[in-house]
């Protein structure tokens, strides 16, 4: 592969050191320039932190999306033999690519692994960050840029936890930088369908591989016309058609990947993308609607948020206005405060954390544009494009969610690493007079200044997880879980006393199921149509083969409050008085026994 190095703007001084002199890096491909004392350090920083983040992960799974679908499903999946459809979670019918990976350390009774082989995948693309800008700029700055991605707040967050996003993100990467394979080889087919394959695994991560998934098509089609290739067709309509096929082989492959899951839907759901499009598949009306709970929807990039009726929605526009309280300015300009007021579980703060920096240094990116070669010239304006679109796709589409734009963070770092390098090509321009000495000292205070703040959310993280107690013995397994998660107490109770055959009706835990053994139903819904119907409650939930509820009091307060009217009221103090027993408290949170 050939290596583009951005041009410095000319000058007087033919003779001006190049960026490999500056920092005393031999410009071949050799091992000696790991040697230099830049790379040194930043090499240290990147191994410290990549043990940091394993401590951190090597904690029971706490965080909400784990314990409601990435590892709830597989452990159901295991308990039944295998994959199965379960109507009452809408998260079962979402591809799972990853999760089939976490089967095998559950079924070795292992849930902490899980988090191992999700940071994995953080490692692998920051492998891809490396090798990409060693070949445009150097090693110095290809080692910069993967500590940059490792270190971003969102990025050590997701991989601490078992989610999958970590997946979607190796997936686009990939997939992108084998499409800038593709046109630097002038279009061979072989790096056109491995690019292909990548995005078809990525939308068999997480459904919000669609938006990557329509994007690169639409690249691919306009990369071959616009890109001049080495022997150039002069019939136009040739092209455009060769494009097209381009785009349909892309495709094809793309789709080839993600078609088992798409069959899986389209078995048990007659569409192949549930619970996603369910007016243009009409068929999808005669299945009974899952219920619906309380946790958030980890995959609704695509999706919409529903106001307390039930039956109209609000646009995240009008949750922002009216419950956030935001002027239209603000609305207008999230795509650029996402960068700068993240903040881990606030949704008005995006609920994650970015780096400011990922938003400032692209703009450098280009500001040596008409000097670069022309294939990087291409691939920084895919970067930029994809990064822009996809953004921009998110931001009218739903709320924002830092996780929901995670695909777009590599290319971000990319653009971020070449503008940090256009930068210093001009301190040189202006300060070339400086030792090579001094010089490292400054690109390696430019490097501290980008990175601090985001060692700063890394030491803040280990004060929220505190893994040495519980590494050490001090906090045991149960406490350590408890502490995060009080209903735990609860299940634990639950899953050692109650009959096998017992099923639970949970109020306001959030769809958190994984830690019970026994069979649960979440949704609110359902107390409310057993509260609201002709039948009275305790015939209607045994008619559901309902035999325990387990309850946060202080929510179920403050909803039966706001839901119910006086008699209904009245209605459901009679039925908890009368019709159970309560058999196990602790906190907020019981364990109520139905009377037969």
């Amino acid at each position: 592969m050939n290596k583009y190095h951005i041009k410095a703007q000319s000058g007087k001084d033919t003779n001006r050191k190049s960026m490999e002199d500056i920092i005393k890096l031999p410009k071949t491909t050799g091992d000696s320039s790991y040697s230099s004392p830049v790379n040194i350090i930043l090499l240290a920083t990147t191994a410290i932190l990549i043990i940091a983040v394993i401590i951190l992960s090597s904690v029971p799974p706490v965080s909400r999306d784990a314990l409601t679908h990435h590892l709830a499903v597989p452990k159901l999946y295991l308990t039944h033999g295998g994959i199965y459809e379960i109507p009452s979670l809408i998260f079962s019918y979402y591809p799972m690519n990853l999760e089939l990976l976490y089967l095998i350390p559950l079924y070795l009774g292992n849930d902490i692994v899980p988090k191992y082989i999700h940071f994995f995948f953080g490692l692998l693309t920051a492998l891809l960050i490396f090798k990409y800008l060693k070949n445009r700029i150097n090693k110095v700055y290809a080692v910069f840029g993967a500590l940059f991605f490792l270190s971003i707040p969102v990025i050590i967050k997701l991989s601490t936890t078992v989610y999958v996003d970590l997946g979607l993100i190796f997936f686009s990467t990939a997939s992108i930088i084998f499409l800038f394979k593709w046109i630097e080889s002038d279009y061979s087919l072989k790096h056109l369908a491995t690019s292909g394959v990548f995005c078809g695994l990525c939308l068999g991560t997480k459904y919000n591989a669609i938006v990557v998934f329509f994007l690169l098509t639409m690249i691919v089609i306009f990369a071959y016309i616009r890109t001049p290739r080495k022997i150039e067709t002069r019939n136009e309509s040739a092209k455009s058609a060769k494009a097209l096929s381009s785009g349909l082989v892309f495709i094809i492959i793309s789709l080839l990947l993600f078609s088992p899951w798409m069959i899986r839907n389209y078995i048990w759901t007659k569409n192949p993308v549930y619970p996603l499009y369910q007016n243009f598949f009409n068929n999808i009306n005669t299945k009974p609607e899952p219920i619906s709970f309380g946790a958030d929807n980890n995959n609704n990039l695509l999706g919409k948020e529903k106001n307390n009726n039930g039956n109209k929605e609000w646009g995240h526009f009008a949750i922002r206005r009216i419950i956030y309280h935001e002027s239209l300015l603000k609305i207008i300009l999230i795509p650029v405060r996402i960068f700068f007021e993240g903040e881990d579980g606030d949704p008005i703060h995006f609920d994650g954390k970015l780096s400011p920096f990922l938003f400032i240094l692209p703009f450098f990116a280009f500001i040596h544009f008409k000097k670069d070669d022309r294939l990087l010239k291409t691939e920084k304006i895919i970067l930029l494009c994809f990064s822009l679109l996809y953004i921009l796709f998110a931001f009218v589409k739903i709320d924002m969610r830092i996780r929901y734009i995670a695909p777009v963070i590599p290319p971000l770092v990319v653009l971020s690493v070449m503008g940090l390098h256009n930068i210093f090509l001009l301190l040189n321009t202006r300060f070339s007079q400086f030792s090579g000495r001094i010089h490292q000292y400054c690109l390696l205070a430019f490097f501290a200044v980008v990175i601090s703040n985001n060692f700063i959310y890394l030491i803040k993280q280990f004060d929220y997880v505190k893994p040495f107690e519980y590494l050490s013995g001090n906090v045991g397994r149960d406490e350590y879980i408890e502490k995060y998660r009080p209903e735990y107490a609860v299940f634990k109770y639950a899953n050692k006393n109650l009959a096998p055959d017992a099923k639970i009706l949970c109020l306001f835990l959030g769809n958190r199921l994984y830690y019970s053994d026994r069979d649960v139903i979440f949704g609110e819904t359902v107390f409310i149509n057993s509260v609201k119907g002709k039948d009275s409650i305790i015939s209607d939930l045994n008619n559901k083969g309902i035999t325990h509820l387990i309850i946060w009091y202080n929510y179920f307060d403050k909803w039966a409050n706001n839901n119910f009217n006086d008699k209904e009221g009245v209605l459901l103090k009679i039925f908890l008085r009368e019709n159970t027993t309560l058999i196990f408290s602790k906190g907020e949170y019981g364990l109520f026994e139905l009377k037969p």
